[in-house]
């Protein structure tokens, strides 16, 4: 028989994210085990293996995949999505489109992922690796305002599949329905069946769906009440189209955190039984947090009888895990992209490459002169806000060759600000803050010029000069999102920028930070090469 080390204990440590780790070293862990915008989480458990995907939206690569063998330490493994179809429409930025509450399963030796698209359909993709190449979406079935779907196959070879609906394209929404699936995932049968309405007065929005069976039960988890003060429901039937009982199985209460909403329920290889959950955070987007669950007379009650815990003890696993989390620094010194980076659409290659050098570089997009803001610039490469407060500095090379070419790092959201260098009718380059408001709205920038740069060198380049600088560009981000400005020549010295900018959230997603270069359409095309990228507290 096999004997296997079951503990609670203190991780190993490796790879420590120096702005949040939730695991304490002392067998407990304090949520959020990601502070980090993984909106409608879903995980499954495969032997001592968990996987969880979320929504990603516009931004691609889309669905991450990350790891854990414990369920508090995680790290990004993959994407499944190279590019999200129909690739014309989503060649530009799209934002709050795309990809919907994915719902993640293991059957039959291979892992699913299915996802709404709100304009388009049901979609999903399939591998045997989920660390590998994962295949071309398949829509499942097309048509607008379906969302958040969820997969089951049956004990006698049936398949069903929930979802709900967005009511900005059906016109309706708080209904979930199930639908009759082809045993190999890939189409749905016959009409959907509403099997919870929550126009009842009381569980309005009810969205985020998903399906599990245990006991003889067929079990809907789901949210209700809205995403910021809502509440956990689990549905309850003998059937998979009901009727279904419900109960509310996890609320805030007195426990300070809002709205704990929706997210998959795993039950581990050692019986215990976990549910991660996001917490809408505003302008941090949604953070993840792991709840104990105990089921009390087929009901499944959530955190600590009811209410989200702070700080718990960590699950039972096999042996010792490393601490690890999301990747966050990157010194750019491979030539696969880190896969903490997301562009604002589908990727092209004018936008910039890796290299084996030591550097990425981003080429400036030619911004047509109508656009007046950052709102629909495709080639920005940015990641998620990694904690409460954080500093990132990015160690970079400028180079233009025309007026106007310019390249930093940027703040991005509803508002955002950008800080970078701009090079100007002479020789020298201008340091520039330039912040905007309602971008989406059409708001207009307002430019802040902080200080004339001279170049590091300039060189003969084809018809035109090169213009480069080498410089150190810093954002001090402070808890509730303010941020501040620093720059520096020599990477030791560093000179405050002057200003103060409060950071805000996208379209359904968090706040992000990363890099951009932009040039005047009809000009020659500047670049950054960005050397480090490097995350702090």
């Amino acid at each position: 028989m096999l004997m296997l080390a079951l503990i609670s204990g203190a991780s190993v440590s490796a790879e420590v994210s120096e702005t949040w780790n939730p695991d304490n070293g002392d067998g407990t862990y304090t949520n959020p085990i990601i502070h980090a915008d993984y909106s409608d989480p879903d995980v499954i458990a495969v032997g001592d293996d968990f996987y969880m995907t979320a929504s990603s939206f516009q931004c691609i690569p889309g669905l991450p995949i990350l790891h854990s063998r414990d369920l508090v330490n995680w790290e990004i493994v993959n994407y499944a999505l190279d590019r999200l179809v129909p690739e014309d429409f989503y060649s530009k930025p799209r934002h709050g489109k795309g990809v919907w509450a994915p719902s993640m399963r293991y059957h039959d030796g291979e892992y699913y992922i299915y996802w709404g698209d709100p304009d388009f359909g049901i979609f999903m993709v399939r591998t045997t690796d989920p660390c590998g190449r994962w295949s071309d979406p398949i829509l499942v079935r097309e048509g607008k305002g379906m969302i958040d779907p969820s997969p089951l196959w049956d004990d006698d070879g049936k398949a069903y599949l929930v979802n709900g609906w967005a009511g900005s394209r059906a016109g309706f929404n708080s209904v979930l329905t199930v639908w009759e699936m082809t045993s190999d995932g890939k189409s749905l049968m016959g009409a959907p069946v509403i099997v919870f309405d929550g126009n009842d007065g009381v569980n309005h929005t009810v969205e985020g769906p998903k399906f599990y069976k245990r006991d003889g039960y067929y079990y809907i988890m789901c949210p209700a009440g809205g995403v910021v003060d809502g509440w956990q429901l689990a549905l309850r039937s003998r059937s998979p189209y009901g009727p279904y009982e419900s109960k509310i199985v996890m609320s805030t209460g007195d426990s300070g955190i809002n709205g704990p909403h929706q997210g998959g329920w795993v039950e581990t290889a050692y019986g215990e039984n976990w549910f991660i959950n996001f917490q809408d955070k505003g302008l941090y987007g949604r953070v993840l947090h792991l709840n104990p669950v105990k089921w009390v007379d087929g009901w499944p009650v959530m955190g600590k009888d009811g209410e989200p815990v702070r700080r718990h003890v960590k699950p039972v696993v096999r042996g010792e895990c490393m601490m690890v989390n999301p990747a966050e620094s990157d010194s750019f010194d491979s030539r696969h992209l880190g896969r903490q980076w997301e562009w604002h659409a589908n990727y092209s290659p004018e936008y910039g490459m890796t290299t084996d050098l030591g550097f990425m570089r981003i080429y400036g997009y030619r911004r047509p002169a109508e656009e007046i803001n950052f709102w629909t610039v495709p080639n920005l490469l940015l990641q998620k806000f990694p904690a409460a407060a954080f500093t990132a500095t990015a160690k970079v090379t400028v180079s233009a060759k025309a007026e106007g070419n310019m390249s930093g790092v940027i703040v991005m959201g509803h508002d955002y600000a950008r800080f970078g260098v701009v090079k100007t009718d002479g020789d020298d380059f201008e340091l520039q803050l330039i912040t905007c408001g309602d971008a989406e709205q059409g708001g207009e920038e307002n430019v802040q010029n902080i200080v004339n740069l001279k170049p590091t060198r300039i060189y003969a380049a084809g018809l035109h000069p090169n213009y480069e600088l080498n410089i150190w560009l810093r954002i001090k981000v402070a808890e509730g999102g303010g941020c501040t400005f620093y720059y520096s020549l020599d990477g030791i010295r560093f000179h405050h920028a002057g200003g103060r900018f409060q950071a805000r959230q996208g379209k359904w997603i968090g706040a992000k930070v990363g890099m951009f270069s932009v040039t005047p359409d009809g000009t020659d095309r500047g670049w950054i090469d960005i050397d480090e990228f490097k995350m702090t507290k």
